[in-house]
Order: C-alpha cells, then sequence, then structure tokens
C-alpha cells in the first residue's frame, strides 16, 4: 500500500513539474531566450579578410553611456527603452578594450586614438608619436607612427576622416598628423620655439603628402585653417586662428582643383560626388553642433548619419577599397560639461550613423568597427521602475511590485535622478543639494548631479566595449590591449597594403 501512494506520489509531482514547466516555456522572456540562441546558432561566419574597413569611435562612449542612450532612444520611440537595442549592439563580436596611456591609468583621447590607429600606446597628449615623446617639446626624432588610414592610402585605397569635434582635434588628428602636445591645432597654439620644426596639426592636414591625398575630410574647425585677419563665412564677427597670413581652405583648393570644400548644409547638400575628386567639409568655426542642437544651426550643418552616407558613396564611386574613419566626438563633450542629455542624443546619432552605413555595404567584404577611447564618470543608479524616464527623477514600484507614481528620496527626503556623475560642475554641496521635486530634469541644459566639484567632468578608467561585424570581425573577442584594434583592423586588409609601405 506504502509503494503505490509513494507512485502515485510520483505521478502528481511530475504531471505539476510538467505543467509548470510548460507554463515556464510559453513565457515571452523565455520564447525570446530560445530565439535570440536560434539567431546565434545560426550566425554565418565572415570572410577574415576585408575589401574595406569603417571605423566608428565614440569619444567617451562607456558602458553606462551606452546602456542610457539606448533607454533613451528606445524611449524618444514611445518604448520603454530597457529592451532596445542600439544598431552597433546586435553586432556579433564584442571585446573589452583597456584603456589607459603608457604615463595614465585614466587615458586621453590622444594617447588612446593613437593606440587604435597605430597599433602603438603611447603618452596623453601625444598624437601618434611614441611613449619617449616630452609632451610640448618639438623633437623630430621622437619616432613617428604611421597610421593605418596613412597605410592605405600608401596602398592605394580611398581613406575618409568624418567626425563633428574640430578636424583638428586628438581624435581625427591621429589618423594624419604627428604631434608632441594634442593642443597644436593651429600654429598660434604653439609656442615660437616649437614651431621652428615642427607643424600645427591644421597645416599637417592641408600638406599630407601621402598617397594621392585624403579623399573626404569632415568636421569643425573653421578657425584652425583661417588666419587671425580673416572673417568666418558664417559668423561675421569671428576671426580665425591663424598668424602666418595663411588661408589653408584656398591652399586646399588650389591643391585640389577637382576637390570641393563646403562649411554649410545647403553646399553639402550640392556636393556632386561623380565630378569631385576630394571633399573638405569645415562646418563650424570649433566643434560641430551638439545633433540635439543642430537644427538651430542658422547656415545649417549635416547629421552625423548623413555624412557617413555621403562619404561611402564618395569613397566607393570607382567600386576602390576605402578605410573610412567616423567619430561621434560630441558624446564625451555632453559628459565634461555635466550634460548627460547632450551626451545621450550623440550616442544615439553614432548610432543612427552606424545604422546609416550598414544599409550601404556587403559586410562580406567591409569590416565595420564600433567602440570608444575611453570612458566618463556618469553612473546610472537607484531602483527606478522599469520605463521610467531614463533622463528623469527615479520613480519606484509600489510594495507589490507595480508600477507607481512614488519618488525614490534621498536621505534629506529630495527626489534624485537615475543619472549621476562622480565630478564634474553639475556637484552639489551636501545638504545644500537642491529639491528636485519642480526641476526639469530632462532639459537639455541640466546638468547632472556631481560628486566632487570640477569645472569640467573628468574621463574614467574602465574598460570600453568593441563592437564588430563584417569581414574579418570574428578577431574582435576576449580582453584587448586598445593597440589591438588596430592589428585586428590592419590583418583584415593586410592583403591589400602596398609591400612598399614603411608603416608599422
Amino acid at each position: 500500500m506504502m509503494k503505490s501512494l509513494s507512485l502515485l506520489g510520483l505521478l502528481v509531482a511530475t504531471t505539476a513539474g510538467a505543467t509548470q514547466t510548460d507554463k515556464q516555456q510559453q513565457n515571452s522572456w523565455y520564447q525570446q531566450g530560445q530565439e535570440t540562441l536560434a539567431k546565434l546558432k545560426a550566425q554565418k561566419i565572415f570572410p577574415e579578410q576585408a575589401k574595406n574597413v569603417i571605423f566608428f569611435v565614440g569619444d567617451g562612449m562607456s558602458l553606462s553611456t551606452i546602456t542610457a542612450a539606448r533607454i533613451y532612444q528606445g524611449q524618444l520611440q514611445s518604448k520603454d527603452g530597457e529592451e532596445h537595442h542600439l544598431s552597433f549592439e546586435q553586432f556579433p563580436y564584442t571585446a573589452l578594450s583597456k584603456t589607459y596611456n603608457t604615463n595614465l591609468q585614466t587615458p586621453d583621447s590622444a594617447g588612446t586614438m593613437t593606440a587604435m590607429i597605430t597599433g602603438v600606446k603611447t603618452k596623453a597628449g601625444a598624437i601618434s608619436v611614441d611613449e619617449t615623446v616630452q609632451i610640448g617639446v618639438c623633437d623630430p626624432k621622437v619616432p613617428r607612427l604611421t597610421s593605418l588610414l596613412t597605410q592605405a592610402e600608401i596602398a592605394g585605397m580611398k581613406t575618409g576622416i568624418v567626425t563633428t569635434t574640430r578636424l583638428t582635434h586628438a581624435t581625427p588628428a591621429a589618423a594624419y598628423a604627428h604631434a608632441e602636445k594634442r593642443g597644436w591645432e593651429a600654429d598660434s597654439d604653439m609656442p615660437r620655439k616649437q614651431r621652428k620644426n615642427c607643424t600645427d596639426i591644421a597645416k599637417q592636414l592641408i600638406e599630407y603628402p601621402h598617397g594621392d591625398g585624403i579623399e573626404v575630410t569632415m568636421g569643425g574647425g573653421r578657425k584652425n585653417f583661417i588666419n587671425k585677419k580673416a572673417t568666418d563665412p558664417e559668423y561675421p564677427k569671428e576671426k580665425g586662428e591663424r598668424k602666418d597670413g595663411l588661408n589653408l581652405t584656398e591652399i586646399w583648393q588650389k591643391k585640389h582643383p577637382q576637390g570641393q570644400y563646403v562649411w554649410n548644409k545647403t553646399q553639402f547638400d550640392a556636393i556632386d560626388i561623380q565630378s569631385a575628386d576630394k571633399l573638405l567639409g569645415l562646418f563650424e568655426p570649433s566643434h560641430m553642433q551638439y545633433e540635439i542642437e543642430r537644427n538651430s544651426d542658422g547656415s545649417g550643418e549635416p547629421s552625423l548619419a548623413e555624412m557617413t552616407q555621403l562619404s561611402i558613396d564618395f569613397l566607393s564611386k570607382n567600386d576602390t577599397p576605402y578605410f573610412l574613419l567616423v567619430e561621434g566626438g560630441r558624446i564625451d563633450h555632453g559628459h565634461h560639461a555635466g550634460y548627460a542629455k547632450k551626451a545621450l542624443h550623440d550616442t544615439a546619432a553614432l548610432s543612427d550613423a552606424v545604422k546609416a552605413a550598414l544599409e550601404k555595404v556587403d559586410l562580406n567584404e567591409t569590416l565595420i568597427l564600433v567602440t570608444a577611447d575611453h570612458s566618463h564618470t556618469m553612473s546610472m543608479s537607484g531602483y527606478a521602475q522599469k520605463g521610467n524616464p531614463i533622463l528623469g527623477k527615479i520613480k519606484i514600484p509600489d510594495d507589490h511590485g507595480n508600477h507607481s507614481e512614488t519618488l525614490q528620496k534621498d536621505s534629506q527626503g529630495k527626489p534624485m535622478t537615475t543619472l549621476s556623475y562622480a565630478n564634474g560642475p553639475g556637484y552639489v554641496n551636501g545638504d545644500k543639494r537642491p529639491d528636485l521635486t519642480h526641476v526639469d530634469t530632462e532639459h537639455k541644459d541640466y546638468k547632472q548631479a556631481a560628486t566632487i566639484p570640477l569645472y569640467s567632468e573628468t574621463h574614467s578608467g574602465e574598460d570600453v566595449i568593441i563592437y564588430a561585424t563584417g569581414a574579418g570581425s570574428q578577431w574582435v573577442r576576449g580582453v584587448l590591449e586598445q593597440n589591438m584594434i588596430y592589428h585586428i583592423m590592419k590583418s583584415a586588409i593586410e592583403h591589400q597594403l602596398s609591400p612598399n609601405n614603411k608603416g608599422n
């Protein structure tokens, strides 16, 4: 009798377990997991060699920036946001990148971009010269490092640089220039003594000697190409920065008679990519507008996605292999200023640019790599309920875990936001922290709270993510030194590089 009862109990338990398993398998999260697993198993293997490389750099695009921007972009599309994906988050290969410079735990953009574009780590502040450099001291004997863009140009590939910062800023500059100090963007930025044997970054771009010259260069930074007596074409009250009396845009036009120089959106839209052999776009005296403010620019300027699309069309028009660098540079500036919304909006704009590139290329012949040069101190904390505006004040679920309108309060009884910074201009002084109840924390000019007061928020030193897809992308995996990015990209196009190339 006891044996029969035991068998009956086992049968009941098994039946209940089966019912429970059926419910589990019918759950939407469970089914989503199975669908994702199927996609991973079906992922195709790309060729190891690529015809083209498109290298996207989100300056300062930390992991917390990506998470918050994912939610932000999703919420702009009337979703909760958490389940949304930025375009590059769906790439099949990822790795972590160790970002330190040879002299700093927490790096700067000059040293990090040098590592990514030349394969050699160096000091903070150095532009494509090795770590023996004395920052701010011109010394032509310090080894100059050949960038992958230059190697591609020497090999006869088409090349391009697109950025939302000044074209002479650290990240784009490392692709074509060499400088013992990143700040030497115009001759006026260099002490007279340092000008004797070294050339400012803007002039190096115009005098770029390799191959047949960079085909596409677009960004901001007009002032560094115009002399001090010349008036800016967009802002009549502003002058150039150059002391040498040169107007480098005019020199560029004489050097490239079939090239097209543009400085506003109307001119950009009128570019004839079939007739032009070179493009130079300088859309602001300094950095281009934040994406969230771009439409308020008087003369207009293209978006990062528009510049990316046009660059791909231009570089690929004769079916010639190409190397294109695209920087979403103002993510970094938004963070430095404590403007999380501007940083997130520019991150979403970078995602749109990646999406635009994906729509134009064949991944069987193009490697697309997306990463950041360094991180930032923005963090995402508190216990906001799912779907809470990422830039808003934290609302927490009720006692039953359901949606509510209850604000989470700090120990002083004041509301708090999900996003904050470890340091920066949004510093709040202890019990003097403002009551945010009636403050619009989602405004583009709201500065998120910072723990330590600084005029400008700093970078942070943790690893950043590398995302890769397309030909040669399968080598992006594990935890990598940042200079490995160069070696992976070079490996993908090495069969196309000139055997006479004297670079790395």
